[in-house]
C-alpha cells in the first residue's frame, strides 16, 4: 500500500477575546506608558467610598401619613462605625485634587483660561440634577406632601453640591497656595483647632465651626499642592503622617469628646463633617499618609488591563457618578414610598435587617447609577457638547481643557518628564509622574486611527 502524506492539521483559532477584555484593551493602548495610574486609583477608590458610603448611611423611616424622616443606622448600631473609618474618603479626594491642580496649573497658559476651563468642568453639570430635584420637590408639594419630608427627600440628593462649592473656591486659590503649601496646611488646621476650642473648650457659639468648612478641607488639599511640587516624597514621611493621623484621631476620639464616627449621625449633637472637626482633620492626615504609602503598588496593580479600564471608567464620569448617585438612592426610597415602603429604602435601620436588605439593594443602585452616567452623557452629545469627563481626560485630572490646548506651545512636559507627540505636536499627557492629560479619549475620538467609545 503506498504511503499517504496525512496533511499536518492546522491549530484551533485562538478564541477571539470578549468584548470586555477587547475593551479593557483598548484602553490599556490608548493610555500615556508615562501616566501614573496610583493617582487615578486613589481618586477611584475615594470615589467609590464616597459613594458607597452615603448609599449605607442615609436611610429614610417611615411616618404616619405616607411621609419619611430621615436617619441613620450608625444611631441604632454604633457597632457600624469603624465602617466610616473605610467609607469616610473625602480627604483622598481633596488630596489628589490639589495635587491634580497644581500639576496643572505649573504647565496652563495663564490663570485666567486655567481657572475658566477648571470652573465649567466642575460648575456645569450641576445644573442638571439642580433642576431635575427643583421639579420633583415642586411635583411632592402640589401633592401635597409637607415641608419636612420633601426636605428630607431633596437634601441628601442635592447634598453633593456644597462640596463642589467648596473644591471650587480652592482650585481657583491654587496659585496662591503653591508659594507655601505646607504652612498653609500648618495654619488651616490651627484654624480648625481654634474654632474647636472656642466651640468645645470655651463653650461659645457653634457659628465659628463653619469656618472649617473651608479650613478643615483647604489642609488636605494644600498638602496635594505640596505634594505636586515634590514635598511629601518620602515614604518615611508619608508614614510618618499616617502615625500623626491616626494617634492625633485615637486622642481626640478617646479623651477629647469627639465623636468616633468620621461622618454625621442623624440626633448627635456634634458631627465630624459638619462643619469638619479637629479629628476629622487627623484622620484626613493619617488618610493623606496612607494613600502616598499605597500610591506605587497601586500603579502596579493598574497594570492589569482590567483593573484599569474599570478605573479609568470611574475617572471619567467622576463628576457625573457624584452628582447623582444620592439621586439615584433618593428616587429608588421616592419609589419605594409610593409603593408602601421596601425593606432596605424605606425602613427604620434598627438593626441587622436592614443592613442586609440594604446591601442588597446597592448592586441594583449601581446598575441604576450606570444607566444615569449614560444618559447624562448621551445628553451631552444630543445638545452637542460635552459631559464632564468627555474632554479625552480623566475626570479632575490635571490635564487642560481644549480651550487651554489651543494657546499651548510646543515646549515639553515642565516637570522635566517627556512630552508625547501625536499628530506632529507635543502633548503633555505623558508626563511622570502623573501624567497630565488622560490618554483614554472621549467618545469618538481617534486612537491610532480607530474610535473608542466609552
Amino acid at each position: 500500500m503506498a504511503d499517504r502524506t496525512v496533511p499536518a492539521r492546522r491549530p484551533a483559532p485562538a478564541p477571539a477575546p470578549g468584548a470586555l477584555a477587547a475593551f479593557a484593551a483598548r484602553i490599556e493602548a490608548a493610555t500615556p506608558a508615562g501616566r501614573d495610574r496610583g493617582v487615578d486609583a486613589l481618586r477611584a477608590l475615594a470615589v467609590t467610598g464616597v459613594v458607597t458610603g452615603h448609599w449605607l448611611v442615609t436611610a429614610w423611616t417611615p411616618r404616619p401619613g405616607g411621609t419619611v424622616r430621615v436617619s441613620s443606622p450608625l444611631a441604632y448600631m454604633p457597632w457600624l462605625t469603624p465602617a466610616s473609618w473605610v467609607l469616610q474618603t473625602l480627604a483622598v479626594f481633596f488630596f489628589v485634587g490639589g495635587y491634580a491642580a497644581a500639576r496643572s496649573l505649573r504647565s496652563a497658559a495663564g490663570y485666567r483660561v486655567w481657572v475658566r476651563a477648571r470652573m465649567r468642568r466642575l460648575l456645569r453639570p450641576v445644573g442638571l440634577p439642580a433642576l431635575v430635584w427643583a421639579g420633583v420637590a415642586a411635583g411632592l408639594a402640589v401633592g401635597g406632601m409637607p415641608v419636612g419630608p420633601i426636605r428630607s427627600l431633596v437634601q441628601p440628593a442635592v447634598g453633593p453640591v456644597w462640596f463642589l462649592a467648596v473644591f471650587a473656591a480652592l482650585t481657583a486659590a491654587t496659585p496662591l497656595l503653591r508659594a507655601a503649601p505646607l504652612a498653609t496646611a500648618g495654619s488651616a488646621a490651627a484654624v480648625v483647632l481654634a474654632a474647636d476650642a472656642v466651640r468645645f473648650g470655651l463653650g461659645g457659639p457653634s457659628w465659628p465651626g463653619w469656618v472649617n468648612v473651608v479650613a478643615g478641607w483647604l489642609v488636605p488639599y494644600a498638602l496635594g499642592v505640596a505634594w505636586a511640587g515634590g514635598a511629601l516624597a518620602s515614604r518615611r514621611v508619608a508614614a510618618g503622617m499616617l502615625a500623626a493621623g491616626a494617634a492625633g484621631t485615637a486622642v481626640l476620639v478617646a479623651w477629647a469628646g469627639y465623636p468616633a464616627s468620621m461622618v454625621g449621625v442623624t440626633g448627635a449633637k456634634v458631627s465630624n463633617l459638619s462643619p469638619p472637626t479637629l479629628a476629622v482633620v487627623c484622620f484626613g492626615v493619617a488618610q493623606v499618609g496612607l494613600a502616598l504609602l499605597v500610591r506605587e503598588p497601586l500603579a502596579r496593580l493598574m497594570r492589569r488591563p482590567r483593573l484599569w479600564a474599570a478605573v479609568a471608567l470611574v475617572n471619567l464620569s467622576a463628576m457625573t457618578v457624584f452628582l447623582w448617585h444620592q439621586t439615584v438612592l433618593a428616587a429608588a426610597a421616592l419609589v419605594a414610598l409610593r409603593l408602601g415602603g421596601l425593606p432596605g429604602l424605606v425602613e427604620a435601620p434598627t438593626g441587622p435587617a436592614w443592613l442586609a436588605h440594604r446591601l442588597a439593594w446597592l448592586p441594583v443602585l449601581a446598575a441604576l447609577l450606570a444607566l444615569v452616567v449614560l444618559a447624562v452623557r448621551a445628553a451631552g452629545r444630543l445638545r452637542g457638547g460635552r459631559t464632564a469627563g468627555e474632554d479625552g481626560r480623566i475626570a479632575g485630572e490635571e490635564g487642560r481643557t481644549a480651550e487651554e490646548a489651543d494657546t499651548r506651545d510646543r515646549r515639553p512636559g515642565e516637570d522635566g518628564g517627556e512630552a508625547d507627540t501625536r499628530g506632529g505636536r507635543p502633548v503633555e499627557d505623558g508626563r511622570a509622574p502623573g501624567g497630565s492629560a488622560a490618554g483614554v479619549p472621549g467618545p469618538g475620538e481617534p486612537v491610532d486611527g480607530r474610535s473608542l467609545r466609552v
